[in-house]
């Protein structure tokens, strides 16, 4: 029997509010410290490199959702229009990917909140959030929308105390390696797989700042739930991703104008060294309390994306059909979002993920290199936008993918190789 098909309950400012938690949550208070010390200078040449995948992407992403306004993302539109072993490798990297971020959330979330209390504090947060998420989705959006408009709050004042900095010290934001770019000299190797400056660089700049962008795939994930998904889902998509570029480009060259790049590579919260610069300590608390909220928004959406994939490939066999019923009374796929919460809970307990930005991008970029290859597949009467877009999102994908370091690389291939050898074996023993 059919499992129960999700309420739709979304309007187009609550799917916008779900891309935005996801986008606008702890990586844009982290991800500028490793972007910096991979691109030097660059770091705005990344920043605009990874906007252009990510609109490339997210243009297939609402192409193929207007389409297929189902739950699931990629993971059906790979099934849809290209195959089975395609869909399952776009929900598999959705799944491991998202489900390290969630863990690297939590524990991002607790170290700004109780320092030394880590981990049990991080638990009491992941099992608060999917107590949130499993009363309903019109709850998950409240909570989210209240925490985006504090987060930008904070925001703006990181950048009013940046622009006082940059204008105190002008000579911190000097373009100190710009002759590398131009040169094409040889980059420098930092160490831990990261390098300064020159192009190889910049793309990895472009993948780490493509992991805070990715969060627009929950919009597409959570289709069954928008009302009017054709025309609804595409807006959304759009107008998230807009959003969330211009927030991330303002605050990029706030922090290369108040820190200069070798400062922001240097940072361990840059954010904050920002509004310490500035001298404004008393925002520094605000900074640190925006970190938490984010943290919480984005752990939030993750959640709700990541249960509305298991919803998905638990209706079609490639993870256990338990995973697929929907609750009759808040209309949530509750024991794919009750399993997610136990897992990251012993990944919480256990792993230290904090340095997983780079294996959750590896996993993301093929993910949406699906993505671009189901919406070049679609037919003149699906096309919204032109295909050599989608051309370029798959190359840009693979291009950036290589460009990580070779441990996220490593870590992503062996994984994907257990969900396909997981595949083939259920395959073997359904005949």
């Amino acid at each position: 029997m059919a499992s129960p098909s999700l309420s739709r309950r979304l309007g187009l400012g609550d799917a916008v509010a779900i891309g935005l938690g996801s986008m606008i949550g702890a990586g844009v208070f982290a991800v500028f410290a490793p972007a910096s010390a991979a691109a030097g200078s660059g770091l705005l040449i990344g920043l605009a490199l990874a906007a252009v995948v990510a609109f490339a992407n997210a243009t297939s992403s609402a192409q193929l959702a207007a389409v297929h306004p189902v739950s699931g993302g990629s993971y059906a539109y790979g099934r849809a229009e290209l195959n089975d072993w395609w869909g399952f490798l776009a929900g598999w990297c959705f799944m491991i990917g998202k489900t390290a971020s969630c863990a690297a959330m939590a524990l991002t979330f607790a170290a700004y909140a109780w320092p030394g209390m880590e981990r049990p504090v991080a638990i009491a947060a992941v099992v608060l959030l999917c107590a949130i998420n499993l009363a309903g989705v019109t709850r998950t959006v409240l909570a989210t929308k209240i925490i985006v408009s504090l987060v930008l709050v904070v925001l703006a004042v990181v950048v009013a105390a940046g622009v006082t900095a940059g204008l105190d010290n002008p000579s911190v934001a000097a373009p100190g390696d710009a002759a590398v770019l131009v040169s094409g000299a040889p980059p420098t190797f930092l160490g831990d797989g990261l390098w300064a400056s020159g192009w190889h660089g910049i793309l990895q700049s472009a993948g780490l700042i493509f992991f805070a962008f990715a969060g627009y795939a929950r919009i597409a994930t959570m289709g069954e739930e928008v009302r009017d998904p054709r025309r609804t889902i595409p807006r959304a998509i759009v107008a998230a991703l807009t959003g969330a570029v211009v927030v991330y480009a303002v605050l990029a060259a706030v922090v290369l104008w108040a820190l200069g790049p070798q400062g922001a590579a240097d940072s361990s919260a840059p954010l904050a060294d920002v509004v310490s610069a500035a001298g404004w300590t008393w925002a520094e608390p605000a900074v640190r309390v925006g970190a938490a909220l984010a943290s919480l928004g984005a752990l939030l959406a993750l959640f709700a994306g990541l249960g509305r994939t298991g919803l998905a490939m638990a209706r079609e066999g490639d993870l256990p059909r338990f995973l697929s019923a929907v609750s009759t009374r808040t209309g949530v796929p509750h024991r794919a979002e009750i399993t997610v919460c136990i897992v990251v809970i012993v990944l919480v307990a256990f792993v230290d993920l904090r340095g997983a930005i780079g294996f959750s991008s590896f996993g993301i970029m093929l993910y949406y290199l699906v993505a671009n290859l189901a919406a070049l597949r679609q037919g003149r009467d699906a096309r919204r936008y032109p295909r050599w877009l989608q051309v370029l999102g798959a190359v840009l994908c693979v291009v950036i993918a290589a460009s990580l370091p070779w441990q996220s690389i490593l870590g992503g291939v062996i994984v994907i190789a257990l969900g396909l050898a997981y595949r083939v074996i259920r395959l073997r023993r359904a005949r």
